[in-house]
């Protein structure tokens, strides 16, 4: 919207100035100003994704009184998975220990993110699915952990419902590939309709739209279009074959094609 208001405004002055020709060498220059202002808004929005990504990330492991090595170890290959470039990965490392420090304002950083980051839960779900990934590196989910986690979707103005759904997603990547193939166990299901943020008694046709509009909000071309980092574009596909997979053990089960 505003790269739009740029280039109207370019043409107006110019045709103001210089008629019909001013009028599209102003559009020309307001094209150009705005590409380079867009540019500089993605930036910012990578930058204060990954600061904001690992600051929250040393507080949720610190949570609960200790890091563990799991964590750590989670941490490091998040760097490997987000692609982070050398500087990105060093302004990561100083994130992390600002995060886990004494003093750090948890709820400012989160509130921050959240003014800045594009609006809509799928950009969020990706962050927080991050987190989740990195305080359950050990195995176990303790109450502080998972009270801070429900504190940061908060802040961000996520549900309950919300984070409900990231939990059965991730309670679904740790099923084998085997497994999915069978038919659903009463628990995956279950997982598979919070996935989609429905219940067993949706109607067929409710739950294709239900599917479709999940799809369609987290593609990771119109994530990328709002400004998500490149970097997280894996984490944004893994994060489809979720929904894809969930709506496959719904159709199993209900056995409609």
């Amino acid at each position: 919207m505003v790269f739009l208001v740029i280039i109207v405004v370019g043409a107006l002055l110019g045709a103001f100035f210089a008629g019909i020709a001013g009028f599209i060498i102003g559009g020309l220059a307001g094209s150009a100003v705005g590409f380079l202002a867009l540019r500089r808004w993605m930036r910012r929005v990578s930058e204060q994704f990954i600061e904001t990504t690992f600051a929250v990330m040393g507080a949720l492991c610190k949570a609960d009184g200790v890091i563990t090595r799991a964590e750590i170890d989670v941490v490091e290959r998040t760097f490997t998975r987000l692609n982070l470039t050398p500087e990105q990965r060093s302004a990561a490392k100083a994130a992390f220990a600002r995060g886990k420090a004494a003093g750090f304002d948890l709820d400012a950083s989160v509130r921050e993110f959240a003014r800045t980051a594009p609006p809509g839960s799928a950009f969020f779900q990706l962050f927080l699915q991050l987190q989740r990934m990195a305080i359950t590196a050990d195995g176990d989910l303790h109450p502080a952990e998972q009270a801070m986690l429900m504190r940061v979707a908060r802040g961000l103005g996520l549900s309950e419902r919300d984070l409900a759904q990231l939990e059965a997603m991730l309670r679904a990547t740790t099923r084998t590939t085997s497994t999915r193939d069978c038919a659903p166990s009463r628990d995956s299901l279950a997982d598979a309709y919070a996935v989609l943020g429905v219940t067993p008694d949706t109607s067929e046709s409710d739950l294709r739209n239900a599917y479709r509009k999940m799809i369609r909000e987290n593609h990771p071309d119109r994530l990328a279009s709002k400004g998500l980092p490149e970097s997280m574009r894996a984490v944004a596909e893994e994060r489809t074959r979720e929904i894809n997979a969930a709506f496959d053990s719904i159709k199993r089960a209900r056995q409609f094609v």
